[in-house]
């Protein structure tokens, strides 16, 4: 009888901790970077066009990082830090219910063209990403590219392909978002 409740306690002690582990690592609190068995994949392409000015579209994807963010924004991304050209945001994304990732990203601005994100904390040790905008007919071509870096080989990739399905999933919505509020502004 001991070492049947033995059993089921320490099996009970490992799923909550196999819990918690999963539950940390998904929303970042938890980050793990071993460098072993690094695999990367590329994030995107992704492009949308907009009926507005480049420097428009520009101020519209800086604007959460302003010193007077928008008040719909405040929840979804926190100024850490900040210098002339970059900041450390903290930047929540809803998961399922009230589970909530954390990123920690640096964002760089390279006015009116570009903005550069580098993960500093996350659910992979590894995301390089860039927004980059380009005049067209329609006005301008918002492109994002990236890439996203796991560990730990084979399983690490997999794990990699459920992260990355979901940020560019973020992305396209913030790109739409972004398209939304530009195209708004410029009417």
């Amino acid at each position: 009888m001991r070492v049947t409740t033995a059993v089921l306690a320490g099996g009970g002690a490992a799923a909550a901790a196999g819990a918690g582990a999963y539950l940390g690592l998904i929303s970042g609190a938890m980050p793990l970077d071993v460098g072993i068995g690094r695999r990367m994949r590329r994030l995107g392409p992704l492009t949308v066009d907009v009926e507005a000015p480049r420097e428009l579209v520009f101020e519209v994807i800086v604007a959460p990082y302003a010193e007077r963010a928008p008040r719909a924004l405040r929840d979804k991304v926190e100024v850490l830090e900040r210098s002339s050209d970059m900041v450390l945001a903290a930047h929540r994304t809803p998961i399922r219910g009230r589970l909530v990732a954390t990123t920690v990203e640096t964002v760089r601005f390279t006015r009116p063209e570009r903005v550069d994100f580098r993960l500093v904390r996350g659910p992979v040790p590894h995301v390089v990403e860039r927004f980059e905008l380009s005049e067209s007919d329609a006005g301008t071509r918002l492109a994002y590219d990236g890439e996203l870096g796991t560990d730990f080989g084979r399983l690490g990739q997999a794990w990699g392909d459920l992260v990355a399905a979901r940020w560019e999933r973020v992305v396209a919505a913030a790109f739409q978002t972004i398209k939304t509020e530009a195209e708004r502004r410029a009417g």
